[in-house]
């Protein structure tokens, strides 16, 4: 077990660097062995999911050439399996992107059922029935779900809710079908745009993504591209947090300030101040924070994957805050967490209601997943004593050197590697 042992009370100053962004960079790792050329995919985060997905694509014989942390060469032309098992991929959702790749390229694929995070309900239904609609048969038995098509053929697909990973998926295994494929409510994500793009550079004719309705003309083949992954919206939107609770100064470099309009937006609404820049965006909060209500929505509406870092910067902000949660039903399973450091948040159903308190107090808290833990992180930063936040795996699989960036923003965290560690790394940010 790995744990954070954190003092907080420090604001954090400073710059910081944002890597590629995680969920765009799965999808596209994905997407890149549907040729049978090599592909360059650059500014890799180098976090666990990611690499659990290369030592997948190795599994089933593709080519897999890491240069180096950040940039990854690979020749789909060597797969020599089409059976991703559970053991190969248990530990992230991301598998199902396999799906739609690997039907798009070779007309048959089999992917174990996802694992990843336990935010809530996200079943597969919306990929099945926009590959089935595409003329795949599929099967799911035994932990497994097959897909199978003697041909792919392009098909009028409306999405019955917004889904980025059955957007995805979709469009990966339109874009080697037979005709013209049309995507109705399609997802808007950041990520949606840049699998489309990476998919582009291949050789694919994907018009519309970014919008809600995705056209496709179908290719038989795909050819080789470097690609560069667009930089993590939630990774630089955590940072930003981190500065508001800590009331601390951060610049976040390496970002696309579009993506970050809904975050910027709240954080400006109470009370920081966010100046934009063309690839950064300065995050100041010297003044006391207000109270603010929130609703996650699809993009470009405030990303589920910010609320638990929202809702702790709110604890210690003045007055009563509302969050209504409207994409995952699990998202608030940090909220007992966060009450041992003092936090008063009442949750009804998908709504939270936060009456801030004047400051958090060190406690001993579990994240019980990604964003919940990087949350409860930025909690123990600007909490008063000592945090150690444990199970910081959930944290590894999408933050890359998460501890030594915070480091050198003057934040007081080690990481712990043992329950005997963590004396010694108590001692160690005293």
């Amino acid at each position: 077990m790995q744990q954070y042992v954190i003092r907080g009370g420090n604001p954090l100053v400073g710059e910081v660097e944002i890597g590629g962004a995680k969920n765009a960079a799965l999808a596209a790792l994905a997407a890149a062995v549907m040729s049978d050329e090599a592909v360059t995919i650059e500014n890799l985060p180098d976090v666990n999911d990611i690499n659990v997905l290369l030592e997948a694509l190795d599994d089933v014989g593709a080519g897999v050439d890491r240069i180096d942390a950040h940039t990854v060469k690979l020749d789909g032309s060597t797969i020599s399996s089409l059976t991703v098992d559970y053991e190969s991929i248990k530990k992230i959702r991301a598998s199902y992107y396999l799906l739609g790749a690997l039907l798009g390229k070779y007309k048959r694929a089999q992917v174990a059922l996802p694992g990843g995070c336990a935010i809530g309900s996200r079943p597969i239904d919306l990929h099945i029935k926009g590959l089935r609609a595409l003329g795949a048969q599929v099967d799911i038995s035994y932990g497994m779900v097959s897909v199978e098509a003697k041909e792919l053929t392009g098909a009028h697909i409306y999405m019955d809710k917004v889904s980025v990973g059955a957007t995805i998926n979709i469009m990966m295994a339109a874009s080697m079908a037979a005709g013209k494929t049309v995507i109705e409510n399609a997802a808007k994500e950041p990520h949606v745009v840049d699998v489309a793009n990476l998919l582009n550079s291949m050789g694919a004719q994907i018009r519309g993504a970014g919008t809600d309705v995705i056209r496709i003309n179908g290719v038989n083949s795909l050819h080789s591209t470097t690609y560069s992954i667009i930089p993590d919206q939630i990774e630089a939107g955590t940072f930003m947090f981190a500065a508001a609770a800590t009331k601390g100064d951060i610049m976040v470099k390496n970002v696309i300030p579009k993506h970050l309009e809904a975050t910027s937006a709240k954080l400006i609404e109470i009370g920081c101040e966010v100046e934009e820049f063309d690839d950064a965006v300065r995050v100041v909060a010297s003044k006391p924070l207000k109270n603010t209500s929130v609703t996650t929505l699809p993009y470009p509406g405030y990303p589920t994957d910010m609320q638990p870092q929202i809702s702790v910067v709110l604890g210690i902000a003045q007055g009563t805050s509302v969050i209504t949660e409207s994409i995952f039903e699990n998202r608030f399973k940090y909220v007992d967490e966060l009450a041992r450091m003092g936090a008063e948040i009442k949750v009804e159903g998908n709504i939270a209601i936060i009456n801030g308190v004047e400051k958090y107090t060190g406690a001993r808290v579990s994240a019980p997943d990604l964003r919940a833990g990087a949350a409860l992180v930025i909690a123990g930063l600007a909490a008063e004593g000592i945090t150690v936040v444990d199970d910081i795996h959930f944290i590894l699989r999408g933050y890359e050197k998460f501890d030594e960036k915070l480091r050198n923003l003057g934040a007081r965290i080690e990481q712990a590697s043992s329950e005997g560690d963590v004396t010694k790394k108590m001692i160690k940010v005293s």
